[in-house]
């Protein structure tokens, strides 16, 4: 395990990799993702791992159909992986994956320094903006 690295439990990595703990325990067996344990010994996903596969996933695309979303509160509230983060001297990209969507903010360097923003890191991609298109999908 990697000092300071961000360890996800069972179910929290299903619940960002929208899938069930099952899955994510199936996939380790098949060795599509690796475990380790955490300092209670119980099994749990590295940071950066997590991250590994959340990109692969999202190449792969989403087999589920496009399904109605009835009602949401999240009020564009995007919780996910960091899975790069590129600095210069003043400013930086943080590429996140949100389920199989990949967003991508800049910001000051100092801020995510001060975020400690680095692959395999939980956050939350807080979106405003009064450019948003909205598409509607065919739904046959």
């Amino acid at each position: 395990m990697v000092p300071n690295m961000t360890l996800f439990r069972i179910s929290e990595a299903a619940a960002l990799l929208q899938v069930s703990d099952d899955t994510v325990r199936r996939w380790a067996d098949a060795g599509r993702l690796t475990l380790t344990t955490d300092v209670g010994g119980r099994l749990a996903v590295e940071g950066a791992e997590l991250a590994r596969v959340m990109q692969e996933s999202a190449a792969e695309g989403d087999p589920r159909e496009v399904a109605p979303v009835v009602a949401r509160s999240a009020r564009n509230r995007l919780p996910g992986i960091v899975t790069r983060v590129l600095k210069d001297t003043v400013m930086a990209q943080v590429e996140m994956q949100v389920g199989p969507h990949r967003v991508v903010s800049l910001m000051s360097r100092e801020a995510a320094d001060e975020l400690g923003l680095a692959p395999g890191v939980l956050a939350v991609a807080s979106v405003k903006s009064t450019n948003v298109v909205i598409e509607i999908p065919d739904h046959r």
